[in-house]
């Protein structure tokens, strides 16, 4: 049963209510029936103090903050390790197919709105953005044949484990987006900003639920997949968005706008 705020609680006015509770039917809010059932928490229904009664504020925040950084630190040393080879394959074929630069740098938004500098491998041709910031499309055609193979396996995100060992993103987290973007979402989103309470993440609880975004709408779904990630973020949320991860990666789907 869902319950309004504004629904009377005083039991001698409300019988239906006593009844509920002593037959033990479960009792929610709008935005914990969502939470629950939908595992997200539609924009319209985030407010300030739903990060207040997130973890972020809770007394044992201190221990799941250094679960996740010991994890972070531990798996993103063997992720680097393993995946080494195929980096180096991949920076071979990436300066095959045009001879321009493997690398490229590009600067997102962390904790609290702070400047971090990512590293990908490049996957556009390198004037791509010469016209300014741009959203990625269907079929991009600043997207290179290596490039879209890259996208594909998520090889390209990769050399992003460099910042999560050094502390700047997590493994698990928002996606950290571009300042130009951020602010442009700010203004159309009420509330956007408040996904910036944790660290970004190379995956996370939207990427896993919610296909590539590459608009405004997309933008509002993964907010609201982000807020409850932040409302709920535990060891084992963390390790079920790991083997998501996997199973994004190998099955393919989900890389490019629809």
């Amino acid at each position: 049963v869902i319950i309004s705020k504004t629904y009377p609680f005083k039991i001698d006015e409300n019988k239906l209510l006593r009844i509920l509770l002593l037959k033990g039917i479960k009792i929610y809010s709008l935005p914990k029936w969502c939470e629950s059932e939908l595992n997200c928490l539609p924009v319209l229904l985030i407010q300030e103090e739903n990060l207040i009664d997130s973890k972020l504020f809770s007394n044992n925040k201190d221990i799941e903050f250094r679960i996740k950084r010991f994890g972070d630190i531990v798996l993103g040393i063997i992720l680097l390790f393993l995946s080494l080879p195929i980096l180096i394959i991949s920076c071979l074929f990436i300066w095959i197919n045009d001879r321009g630069p493997i690398f490229y740098s590009q600067t997102r938004e962390g904790l609290f709105g702070e400047k971090i500098k990512i590293i990908k491998l490049r996957t556009m041709k390198t004037n791509a953005e010469e016209n300014g910031p741009q959203w990625a499309t269907n079929n991009d055609k600043r997207i290179t044949f290596v490039g879209k193979i890259l996208r594909k396996t998520r090889i390209d995100e990769l050399p992003q484990i460099i910042t999560v060992i050094n502390g700047q993103m997590s493994l698990i987290g928002p996606r950290p987006e571009r300042p130009e973007f951020n602010s442009e979402l700010n203004d159309l989103i009420p509330n956007y900003y408040l996904r910036n309470y944790i660290k970004p993440g190379l995956s996370g609880w939207a990427q896993v639920n919610y296909p590539y975004g590459a608009s405004l709408e997309d933008a509002k779904k993964k907010l609201s997949y982000d807020i409850y990630y932040i409302r709920n973020f535990s060891f084992w949320i963390d390790l079920l968005i790991l083997f998501k991860t996997a199973r994004v990666v190998f099955s393919g789907i989900g890389w490019s706008p629809k």
